[in-house]
């Protein structure tokens, strides 16, 4: 897998759009766009600030969700998250590039953290556009 920095997807309205997405709250709005900021940062430690997040995407099915996001300090990820008793709790990142063929391995990956199928579709999905 490879970093991808710089591809800048805009993945808002195409997911939303998207059979492997249905099911699956997919808009990046200013206030999820707030809520997840500060998770992201707080998941990479210190090296970030809020403001310094961006999202391509950030997409949410029931108690799990994921946010594409950039930074100044690390590659682009899908970051996960759970929520557990009302607090998003950070689970994992995946990060790199991944080809259409690979996207049975991605949804296997998504679904061992935990992940439900259609958040793990969705996944798959967005990486592989």
């Amino acid at each position: 897998m490879i970093g991808l920095a710089g591809l800048g997807m805009t993945m808002t309205s195409a997911f939303a759009a998207n059979k492997a997405c249905d099911g699956v709250k997919v808009e990046v709005t200013e206030a999820r766009k707030t809520e997840y900021a500060p998770l992201v940062a707080a998941a990479m430690g210190s090296k970030v600030k809020p403001a310094q997040v961006t999202f391509s995407a950030i997409m949410e099915s029931g108690n799990w969700s994921a946010a594409y996001a950039s930074t100044p300090a690390a590659d682009d990820g899908m970051m996960f998250f759970q929520t557990v008793n009302g607090k998003k709790h950070f689970r994992d990142v995946w990060g790199g590039y991944a080809e259409p063929s690979e996207k049975p391995e991605l949804v296997s990956w998504a679904k061992k953290l935990g992940a439900p199928q259609g958040l793990a579709d969705c996944f798959a999905e967005t990486v592989t556009e």
